[in-house]
């Protein structure tokens, strides 16, 4: 007898056992599974990352300027017909600069600049372009300016002087005179790149050509107005 009624206490006293242990073997899952981290979550960081190369990438992205309809608008276009450039160059790091001249002289001739309408001024070093510049301004002759140097960094802060003291003197020429002086001055870490920058004499020729253009309406427009 006592072996018969061993035998179904063992039975009902181990299903609750069982049935306790099923149903919280099921909480503990219904209660892991919110802290495991989402898949989309693991999968959005790489995404964000590749992200911001692009974003970086856009901010010296090239594009067209456009005036919405119905203002008025002087532009300059960078063309040369009768107009008398003077172009001030640094003889220091020569190789740089002789190539630069020559891009900023090629461009004025297919602007249209006549070789006798163009005065080539050599100075020391970038430190001087300023002063020749302001000299030629002055003298009333010219409708621009292209400055043209090469500043290569070195190993002493003698870069960031001569670099930022060329780039306002030449500012400067220009405000003070009225006469656009156009800023064709590399300021780069080594002379690679200095050679990769060498169509910026021809773009300072241009930027030079189309400010004075655009010097030139707003003179003419300031002519007609009424008094």
């Amino acid at each position: 007898m006592s072996e018969g009624l061993e035998e179904p206490r063992l039975r009902l006293e181990g299903e609750p056992d069982e049935e306790r242990r099923e149903d919280v073997t099921e909480i503990q899952t219904e209660r892991e599974e919110p802290e495991a981290p989402p898949a989309e979550e693991e999968e959005a960081l790489p995404a964000e990352e590749d992200e911001l190369p692009r974003l970086r990438g856009s901010e010296h992205a090239a594009g067209e300027l456009r005036v919405p309809d119905g203002y008025g608008v002087i532009e300059g276009e960078p063309t040369g017909g009768r107009r008398a450039v003077g172009v001030v160059v640094a003889r220091f790091n020569g190789e740089i600069t002789g190539e630069l001249l020559a891009s900023a002289l090629d461009e004025l001739e297919r602007a249209g600049v006549g070789r006798e309408a163009v005065t080539v001024v050599p100075v020391p070093g970038a430190f001087e372009l300023p002063l020749a510049a302001m000299a030629l301004a002055k003298t009333r002759r010219y409708a621009c300016i292209v400055a043209l140097g090469a500043v290569i960094r070195g190993e002493t802060p003698h870069f960031e002087y001569v670099a930022s003291e060329a780039a306002s003197g030449l500012q400067l020429a220009g405000i003070e005179t009225g006469v656009p002086v156009a800023f064709g001055v590399l300021t780069v870490e080594n002379e690679q790149q200095a050679r990769e920058r060498l169509d910026k004499g021809a773009e300072a020729a241009r930027t030079a050509l189309e400010m004075a253009d655009v010097f030139s309406q707003l003179r003419a427009a300031a002519g007609s107005a009424p008094g």
